[in-house]
């Protein structure tokens, strides 16, 4: 039964206000008019295409303010492993001059069309059995479930949308930092609801960097031709389909 009568309690009325700050913000930014290259691991090329072209989501489909709130926690947790692994020893750069107010490290092929930015890149470090500097940082912040998996699978099998990201970020990075596509990625993993800690070293991976960069340029060439990529299932009731922002343009 409906209670008419229910008074939003304090934390209500406070969440309700930060959420439409947060969601505010998320409308006043510009839509990203680039392939980017965390994303080009997913996969179904026709929700990429969609993503790129800037189509309009479902009714309803855009993030509400929780997990807006869910990514800032995942990128303030990525500046707090930043802090930890300097004090570890590592020598990490992850903006030009290593300065707060600089520009973040990345790449931008294809006339700015694909582009990238990395979390960190490791200059210097520990001796460790089986690094090697310079080497491309990636961090991610998971739930438990996910992190578990990740320990126990390692993230090119867990997450190849990471994969994907850490052999196109070392493919198109050797340019402006030589040597760095020849050493082990180090992915870092942090567990949001423990704060456990997973590392674990990912080698170059040249064929998958260039079926990546290929299927950029597939869903680039098709955009501008006008022309829909194949859907990722024939299943409109796919788990993944089931769950995309572009669904119901997608198989209407």
């Amino acid at each position: 039964m409906l209670d008419f009568n229910h008074q939003p309690s304090i934390a209500e009325r406070i969440n309700a206000l930060i959420d439409s700050g947060l969601i505010a913000d998320r409308d006043a930014t510009p839509p990203r008019a680039y392939l980017g290259g965390s994303r080009l691991g997913h996969s179904c090329e026709r929700a990429l295409q969609f993503e790129f072209a800037g189509a309009p989501k479902d009714s309803g489909a855009d993030f509400n303010g929780q997990t807006l709130r869910i990514f800032a926690i995942g990128h303030a947790l990525e500046d707090v492993a930043i802090r930890w692994l300097r004090r570890a020893g590592f020598d990490i750069y992850t903006r030009k001059g290593n300065r707060p107010d600089g520009e973040q490290f990345g790449f931008s092929v294809a006339g700015g069309q694909v582009r990238g930015h990395v979390d960190g890149i490791l200059a210097d470090g520990p001796v460790i059995p089986g690094m090697g500097y310079p080497a491309l940082w990636e961090c991610k912040t998971m739930n438990a479930k996910n992190w578990r998996e990740t320990v126990a699978k390692g993230v090119t099998v867990s997450k190849p949308v990471y994969a994907a990201q850490i052999a196109l970020y070392q493919a198109y990075m050797e340019g402006t930092v030589p040597g760095i596509s020849a050493n082990p990625a180090l992915f870092t993993a942090i567990n949001k609801d423990t704060a456990e800690l997973h590392h674990e070293l990912v080698s170059f991976d040249g064929e998958l960097a260039q079926r990546i960069s290929d299927r950029a340029v597939r869903i680039l060439q098709a955009t501008d031709a006008g022309e829909l990529l194949p859907r990722m299932s024939s299943d409109p009731d796919y788990f993944e389909c089931r769950f995309c922002p572009w669904k119901t343009r997608c198989w209407a």
